[in-house]
């Protein structure tokens, strides 16, 4: 499996913001075997993100629903005739991976998936979604604003230097230069250095282990 986000944290509870989902768009897109071959995509924790849709006065006359349940495929058919329907519960304020800029709002701490490792269907198996440390397309994702985090290569766009900024990257990455810095870091580190790959990080074949502490400060 790919994780931007390693273990090593610190932070505050009051730092972290659990208000938005990952935008539909993009949970509709989450390749269900993503876990199994080790990609890393923009639904992975360790993504800085920025607010998307949060218009809690509604558009049109119509108010604001905080949660819609609506069609999904991810539930299996769901219009079959005469016996009624399913129907799956979506936030409906979101967030999308940021880039170069300004208005970003933190780090996505939890990944969003739909499967495990084995393709089975995380809606079935609530407890494999708490040891994946992942929510489902439609659940908020908790989003860290400020704090220590450690991340991987994965994670940067460029090769981060010990004490100096960091700043935001495209698909929600981070680099050594941009226009818009969101913290320091603080060390880095290479878990390869003993000729064993790196397979937390998800790139076995590249023997790429390098990792990075980061104070974020957004």
């Amino acid at each position: 499996m790919a994780l931007r986000l390693l273990p090593f944290r610190q932070y505050n509870e009051h730092d972290v913001v659990n208000l938005y989902a990952l935008d539909k768009t993009i949970t509709d897109a989450i390749d269900p075997n993503q876990v199994l071959n080790g990609s890393n995509g923009v639904n992975d924790s360790g993504v800085l993100v920025k607010i998307e849709n949060a218009d809690l006065s509604g558009s049109n006359g119509n108010p604001f629903e905080p949660v819609k349940y609506v069609d999904n495929s991810y539930l299996g058919k769901t219009d079959y005739p005469h016996i009624g329907g399913n129907a799956y519960p979506f936030a409906q304020m979101t967030i999308v991976p940021a880039g170069d800029e300004s208005n970003i709002l933190g780090v996505t701490l939890n990944q969003t998936l739909t499967h495990d490792e084995n393709g089975e269907k995380l809606l079935y198996y609530r407890q494999k979604a708490l040891e994946l440390q992942a929510v489902l397309p439609g659940e908020v994702v908790p989003v860290l604003t400020r704090g220590v985090i450690t991340v991987a290569a994965s994670a940067t766009a460029g090769t981060l230097v010990k004490g100096a900024d960091v700043f935001a990257a495209a698909n929600g990455q981070f680099d050594v230069t941009g226009t818009n810095r969101v913290g320091k870091c603080l060390a880095v580190g290479d878990r390869n250095s003993f000729g064993n790959d790196d397979y937390f990080a998800g790139a076995p074949s590249t023997g790429n282990g390098a990792y990075y502490v980061i104070k974020l400060e957004l």
